[in-house]
């Protein structure tokens, strides 16, 4: 059987009827498709390209900010302007960018995820999410970005590896397109991807365990006894230190991923924004039967209270994630750590 387009399989959602939100949604990634591809022939180009790895100071949320940063946001912006979408917010900008008030779309994205990796030729990639405008929009453009992703209406990402691959959600399951050279367009590579239940990889920065908060670390170190500790089994760890890299991995064989708040100064709620990553992942992996929280309340139920807030984020296999909230919540209900039933716990995750 041959494999459906992303023309193919948006047209299928768009429908007969040719729903306008609907029918906006598409135009809207049909654009970002384009927007991606050429950022990706930039990337392409490495330290040989103009707009590489140099660096120019701070975005407006005090990270670094690299030319690539720049030259990805001036490419999504643009590509923007072309699209039925009305407002358009991004990391790089410290306010929102009022595009069309009578446009009912707006756009949160990061353009580029992971850029501290960008000179080091590990995949990077594209963040976004789609929400409806509320409001009036050229009096408070923030406010459409206020709301709690349960309101989204669709999210993806697109990741910059040795395949540019688009994985996205319009809210009936996760799905991953890979762009094809021959073909001209995106491919879907695999349909309504399910997260597996079982994780047996974890991805946390573990040069960090000192500034943790307990429960972290006794996650970890349960994690890190492998057969011979209460998990009764071995885990592998990975940390890519590239949001999109370390969820592509998860979609594609489980696993769980952390980046919790810790005693560090200005890591209190995490690193990751609420906005503009968390939510969007968050989307995505529950569209594939996984599961995201701030350690414990479900990521997808926090009201954002600013534009460029920060979380902590652990997403992945839902029994993992839900494992991570017991340790948080009440470790000792985790029955293989109570003396009481040894290693053998009867409620086993």
């Amino acid at each position: 059987m041959t494999a459906a387009t992303l023309d193919a399989v948006l047209n299928s959602y768009v429908g007969n009827g040719g729903n306008g939100r609907r029918a906006a949604i598409v135009a809207t990634i049909h654009q970002l498709a384009q927007a991606a591809v050429k950022v990706r022939n930039t990337i392409n180009q490495g330290a040989l390209g103009r707009a590489f790895a140099g660096s120019r100071g701070a975005n407006p949320d005090g990270d670094v900010q690299k030319d690539l940063d720049v030259f990805a946001d001036d490419i999504f912006l643009d590509a923007m302007r072309h699209a039925p979408v009305g407002l358009y917010a991004s990391e790089e900008l410290e306010q929102p960018v009022l595009l069309d008030k009578d446009a009912d779309l707006a756009i949160a994205i990061d353009p580029l995820d992971g850029s501290s990796n960008i000179d080091t030729n590990v995949s990077i990639g594209t963040i976004f999410s789609l929400l409806p405008a509320t409001g009036v929009p050229d009096e408070n453009p923030a406010a459409s970005f206020l709301q709690a992703g349960t309101n989204l209406l669709g999210a993806g990402f697109f990741i910059y590896g040795p395949q540019l691959a688009l994985v996205l959600s319009l809210g009936s399951g996760t799905h991953v397109f890979v762009q094809s050279a021959r073909l001209g367009t995106f491919v879907q590579a695999y349909e309504s991807r399910i997260v597996p239940a079982r994780a047996h990889e974890f991805a946390i920065n573990a040069a960090n365990y000192r500034h943790w908060d307990e429960a972290v670390r006794l996650y970890v170190d349960d994690c890190l006894k492998g057969t011979e500790g209460p998990r009764e089994r071995d885990f592998n760890m990975r940390w890519i230190a590239s949001l999109v890299a370390d969820c592509y991995r998860i979609l594609m064989r489980g696993g769980v991923f952390l980046y919790p708040g810790d005693t560090r100064r200005g890591y209190a709620n995490g690193r990751l924004r609420l906005v503009y990553e968390a939510n969007p992942i968050a989307y995505l992996i529950e569209q594939a039967g996984g599961a995201a929280t701030d350690t414990v309340e479900r990521i997808l139920e926090i009201q954002p209270q600013s534009l460029h807030q920060r979380v902590p984020l652990v997403f992945g296999s839902a029994r993992e994630v839900a494992r991570i909230a017991r340790y948080h919540n009440d470790p000792s209900s985790i029955g293989e750590r109570s003396p009481l039933f040894g290693h053998r716990g009867l409620f086993r995750a």
